[in-house]
């Protein structure tokens, strides 16, 4: 437990290494899934483009959700998109930054599976080969074959083990023509996601690295200050229920226990005080659930301002009344 704590620890720490390696993991997961996913093409006209282009697509599109609930930045985007303003303005250009870096992100897994799966070609066989015009590979003695059974025989491309048109198209050329069409498509695709990567580092420079600089600065920022709070209220929360639980069974001592015994039991009590004013520091002033209660509240709809110099302690009492003027 202690290496797994320590572990998460780590990944905590290192949130944006942890997301790049998720999402490789991811990548590496999709490309496995597809290598032990059985294919069965349907074979049949109604079906054969659905089902080839729902392997095509409908996966990748798993793939980004999946990669968004995987984020934990997406909760953070969110709350920080739809909290109210308060003391503290709402920067859109950070809320794009961050929004920008988990779409890509969560893309990576979609691009693999989308380019294993035309390179494979199987899928796209299944969709088109009922579809594209195979006049070169038919056998012409059969050109008057009536168009719904040649699109019959074209769905059964794909299916060698029911194949029966042996006769009238050539299976073998055809299956490999389609192939070769879905491998270029795949090629395509990734000389596309390539060149859109390759520009996308190329022209960044080109633009104000103060503004880059100060939106990945503001959006670490926002992360770590959510941590940070995240600790203290457990830290809060874990005095106060500690000195709860400790007043409460010191009052049904009292009810129970009397004279020496209760005397003997104060003075073992004397040897805790250093412990339980520790745990009183950390509730910082802070002691009933009504001023628990409004310190959420006010963190949640009057955030502090960004001033951290030491004139901002004196506004800070002008902070206060600001909010109490405000019910905030």
């Amino acid at each position: 437990m202690d290496k797994l704590r320590l572990l998460f620890q780590f990944l905590q720490a290192n949130q944006e290494s942890f997301m790049n390696g998720l999402c490789g993991i991811m990548a590496l997961a999709s490309a496995q899934l597809y290598t032990s996913f059985e294919f069965t093409c349907p074979c049949l006209p109604e079906y054969n483009y659905a089902y080839g282009i729902g392997i095509l697509l409908v996966p990748p599109i798993w793939f980004f959700m999946l990669g968004f609930v995987l984020n934990n930045n997406v909760s953070m985007l969110t709350e920080e998109w739809k909290r109210p303003a308060g003391k503290r303005d709402k920067d859109p250009k950070v809320l794009r930054y961050m929004l920008c870096s988990i779409t890509q992100r969560s893309l990576i897994a979609p691009a693999v599976w989308i380019s294993v799966t035309l390179l494979d070609g199987k899928s796209f066989l299944c969709a088109f080969s009922a579809r594209f015009d195979l006049h070169q590979f038919r056998n012409h003695s059969h050109e008057h074959l009536p168009d719904r059974e040649l699109s019959r025989l074209l769905a059964r491309i794909p299916c060698k083990d029911v194949f029966d048109g042996h006769d009238v198209i050539a299976r073998e050329a055809a299956s490999r023509y389609i192939r070769c069409i879905s491998q270029a498509c795949g090629w395509m695709f990734l000389m596309l996601i390539t060149c859109l990567a390759f520009t996308a580092r190329a022209i960044r420079p080109c633009f104000s690295q103060a503004i880059f600089l100060k939106t990945k600065y503001w959006s670490h920022y926002i992360d770590t200050e959510r941590k940070i709070f995240d600790q203290m209220c457990k830290d809060h929360a874990k005095s106060f229920a500690k000195i709860g639980i400790q007043r409460y069974f010191h009052s049904i001592s009292g009810e129970i226990f009397n004279g020496e015994k209760l005397n003997k039991k104060h003075k073992k009590d004397d040897d805790d005080d250093d412990g339980d004013k520790c745990d009183e520091e950390k509730l910082l002033g802070i002691h009933a659930e009504e001023d628990v209660n409004k310190v959420l509240w006010n963190w949640h709809t009057c955030k502090p301002a960004l001033n951290l110099t030491r004139d901002s302690q004196t506004k800070s009492t002008h902070h206060k009344q600001t909010c109490k003027h405000l019910g905030c």
